[in-house]
């Protein structure tokens, strides 16, 4: 087994004997499998709800119903998404990768692909969200840096020098000073009297 252990995997499908088929070969990997037999309109509700690591969806057909519940269920339940295609269809794989999925396999059934599946997804969800941190921390430091412009009447490096210099003082991390001045700025005065 690869390095993800003991996950909440959501496992979804209309058909009974493939739920239960890709189901089984989750829990042959020690996972914990939440079963979700229905339509696919039910996977955002449901993932949700349960809060799984990890959704994989079985697609028997390739269908717009089947990529707008796979963009869904990614942007609503911050799970990566793994689709299982029981059919062989290039332009649907791609429009679902363009809409969030992580990985697709074909079939679904045999446990050691369906592992290097699910731990492909976890890195790449992980370092998803990593750069996504790292975009959110840097557009808070340069909203921190133009507000200190503004307020200051200084060039972009000294609104940096100030976050740098109060974050040392402080023992914090510049994006913490940062988002303190983001946060509290509309507080301020937006033209200081000076003789107060």
């Amino acid at each position: 087994m690869g390095g993800s252990e003991g996950l909440r995997v959501l496992v979804a499908d209309g058909r009974p004997e493939r739920l239960r088929q890709v189901s089984d070969a989750v829990a042959s990997l020690g996972h914990e499998v939440i079963t979700l037999e229905g339509e696919l309109e039910e996977i955002v509700l449901t993932t949700a709800d349960e809060r799984p690591d990890l959704a994989v969806v079985i697609l028997g057909e390739s269908s717009e119903d089947a990529l707008r519940t796979i963009g869904r269920v990614v942007r609503e339940a911050a799970c990566p998404v793994i689709a299982v295609l029981d059919v062989e269809d290039p332009a649907f794989v791609n429009e679902a990768a363009r809409r969030g999925i992580f990985a697709y396999i074909r079939g679904g059934s045999d446990p050691a692909e369906l592992q290097s599946s699910i731990d492909i997804t976890l890195q790449r969800f992980a370092e998803y969200h990593n750069l996504e941190g790292a975009f959110g921390r840097r557009a808070v430091t340069e909203r921190a840096k133009g507000i200190l412009m503004e307020r200051h009447g200084i060039d972009e490096r000294a609104a940096f020098d100030l976050l740098r210099d109060e974050a040392r003082r402080t023992n914090r991390k510049v994006v913490d000073v940062a988002e303190a001045v983001a946060a509290s700025h509309r507080l301020l005065p937006s033209d200081p009297d000076p003789t107060v």
